[in-house]
């Protein structure tokens, strides 16, 4: 009886720590969504870049192409978002707030979890686990800043400007604008992924290279469905998502083969 008492402490020992865990991140969230938040205009300067004639990829593309001798410039956009509801910009600006709070205060809530589930661990799978952590995010920020610079801005141009005829006039809502940004960027964060799920398959023995080099065209077609449900519906930012995702791929083949080699 005394043994079961110990063991039911000891869970909900592990019980409050996990509640306390969680109340700070939920006030870490919080105090970042509020200054995010009040600090309205850096915020929506930050989310609207790609909708500006002078954004950093439009700039850097025409730069590069005057280096190789190429006269390229953009067409200068002239598309101005509207808001259709009365309430839909407050709750835009809502929302943005909530999603870039949870995006600044990832590390935080990474390090909480790490320190939650480090005391079970032995040092070397400490280690083992602070790598594996560091990378997610890593890759998770690559993915993330991938969609904001480039695939994004790339996506918004060509569906903005795009028309089936001169008397039909595009008029993007902000929350379109915005739920297509923050869905893709996830998106893009979540798909880089794929090397740190390949190494845990591995671990475990799932998965082996040899078998991801054969199925090389049915991950290639896979990628192809993958990248249409997670972008835009059009075949341009289709191609540049399926790209880094192909790449994902092969690098988790040596990964995979780094671990074979490693567990031999």
């Amino acid at each position: 009886m005394g043994k079961n008492q110990e063991e039911l402490l000891t869970f909900g020992g592990h019980l409050e720590i996990l509640r306390k865990m969680f109340f700070r991140i939920i006030a870490v969230v919080v105090v970042i969504g509020i200054t995010v938040f009040c600090f309205k205009d850096i915020t929506f300067e930050l989310l609207l870049g790609p909708t500006n004639n002078d954004f950093c990829f439009y700039k850097w593309v025409e730069n590069v192409s005057s280096m190789f001798g190429w006269d390229f410039k953009f067409d200068k956009l002239s598309i101005s978002l509207i808001s259709t509801e009365l309430s839909a910009q407050f709750m835009t600006h809502l929302t943005s707030s909530i999603y870039l709070a949870l995006l600044l205060a990832s590390p935080y809530m990474l390090f909480e979890i790490f320190g939650f589930v480090a005391p079970a661990l032995y040092e070397r799978e400490k280690r083992y686990a602070v790598v594996v952590v560091v990378l997610v995010y890593v890759l998770f920020l690559v993915g993330v800043l991938l969609s904001y610079y480039i695939i994004f801005p790339i996506s918004f141009r060509f569906l903005a400007t795009y028309q089936v005829a001169d008397s039909v006039v595009n008029t993007i809502t902000l929350s379109s604008y915005i739920s297509t940004f923050t869905t893709l960027t996830l998106m893009m964060g979540l798909v880089f992924q794929l090397p740190i799920i390949s190494y845990v398959l591995a671990r475990i023995g799932i998965i082996s290279s040899s078998v991801l080099r054969d199925y090389r065209k049915h991950a290639l077609f896979a990628i192809t469905i993958i990248s249409a449900v997670i972008t835009p519906p059009d075949i341009l930012t289709c191609i540049l998502v399926m790209g880094p995702l192909y790449l994902l791929y092969e690098c988790s083949i040596w990964v995979v083969a780094f671990v074979e080699k490693r567990n031999r």
